[in-house]
């Protein structure tokens, strides 16, 4: 198949399709007389692999580790390790997100309690005051 069937297959761009091939995820296809590469249908499964991993999270670098020379020939070790790293990054991140959440919702909740008497910027003094008090003792 030709990149321009290849790519509407993946829903990708012509253009990512020849950016994966440059970063070597995908095997270059050399041109046939005609001018065209004609991909094989191993492609649509690798390219399928490289966009759902990227969408999970993976980097290009991450991918080029886990993906085999060969996609009818998977170290299922290396696989397990990878995908269960990088589940435990994202449980890292949505704890960091989490408190990151909490940090944001307590300042909010501080500005919205300025006192109708108290001018912007003595209210401002106020919540730095609260974010400092209660941001350090959360640093650690």
């Amino acid at each position: 198949m030709k990149i321009g069937e290849l790519a509407k297959q993946c829903g990708v761009a012509a253009s990512a399709i020849r950016f994966y091939e440059s970063k070597g995820l995908l095997k270059s296809i050399p041109r046939k007389s005609n001018g065209y590469r004609e991909y094989p249908e191993e492609a649509v499964i690798l390219l399928t692999i490289i966009v759902t991993a990227q969408q999970a999270g993976f980097s290009l670098d991450e991918i080029k580790q886990i993906l085999p020379p060969n996609i009818s020939n998977w170290e299922h070790d290396k696989l397990i390790a990878a995908l269960q790293k990088k589940i435990a990054d994202i449980e890292l991140l949505e704890k960091q997100l989490k408190k990151n959440k909490s940090q944001l919702k307590e300042v909010l909740k501080a500005i919205e309690e300025k006192p109708s008497d108290v001018a912007c910027e003595d209210n401002a003094r106020r919540v730095f005051k609260r974010m400092n008090k209660t941001f350090k003792v959360n640093r650690k």
